[in-house]
């Protein structure tokens, strides 16, 4: 399964965000190009502690189906996310993406981190944030058909 954690998918995931530009049109959802680069931001700096963000009342925090989540079932389109990742606004493109590629770099080389309770999956081991994040972020990227 692929991870944050892993290298060569971070690099992987870098070479489909910079195949983007500021125009690239969505097949599904409301996003913009921007928007959806700093809603991924926002989401990353969530996970290393950076950005608090309130807990939701779900279902997804209990077994089996929290598992499923993480590991197995495809992300649904126009799935809800939590008010504070949707509420940066994007700046100039390069500078996002740029801010992105640091942003998961440092999460990705993070071994040392608490991860924070992530607002709808509650507690997460340090695999499932790798497996989340990528999968989130793989999700985005498939939105705009890179």
């Amino acid at each position: 399964m692929k991870s944050i954690w892993d290298r060569s998918a971070r690099e992987k995931l870098e070479r489909r965000i910079s195949s983007l530009n500021a125009n690239t049109k969505p097949k599904w959802g409301k996003f913009t190009a921007p928007q959806m680069v700093t809603h991924l931001n926002e989401s990353l700096r969530m996970a290393l502690g950076e950005l608090p963000v309130q807990p939701r009342k779900t279902p997804f925090k209990r077994f089996p189906l929290k598992q499923l989540i993480i590991y197995v079932a495809p992300f649904p389109k126009g799935a809800p996310t939590a008010p504070e990742l949707l509420a940066g606004e994007p700046r100039e493109w390069h500078g996002e993406v740029t801010r992105f590629k640091e942003l998961l770099s440092r999460f990705g080389t993070a071994s040392h981190v608490r991860m924070p309770e992530h607002p709808a999956f509650g507690q997460l081991s340090r695999n499932a944030w790798g497996r989340l994040g990528y999968r989130h972020i793989d999700h985005h990227l498939k939105q705009f058909g890179v």
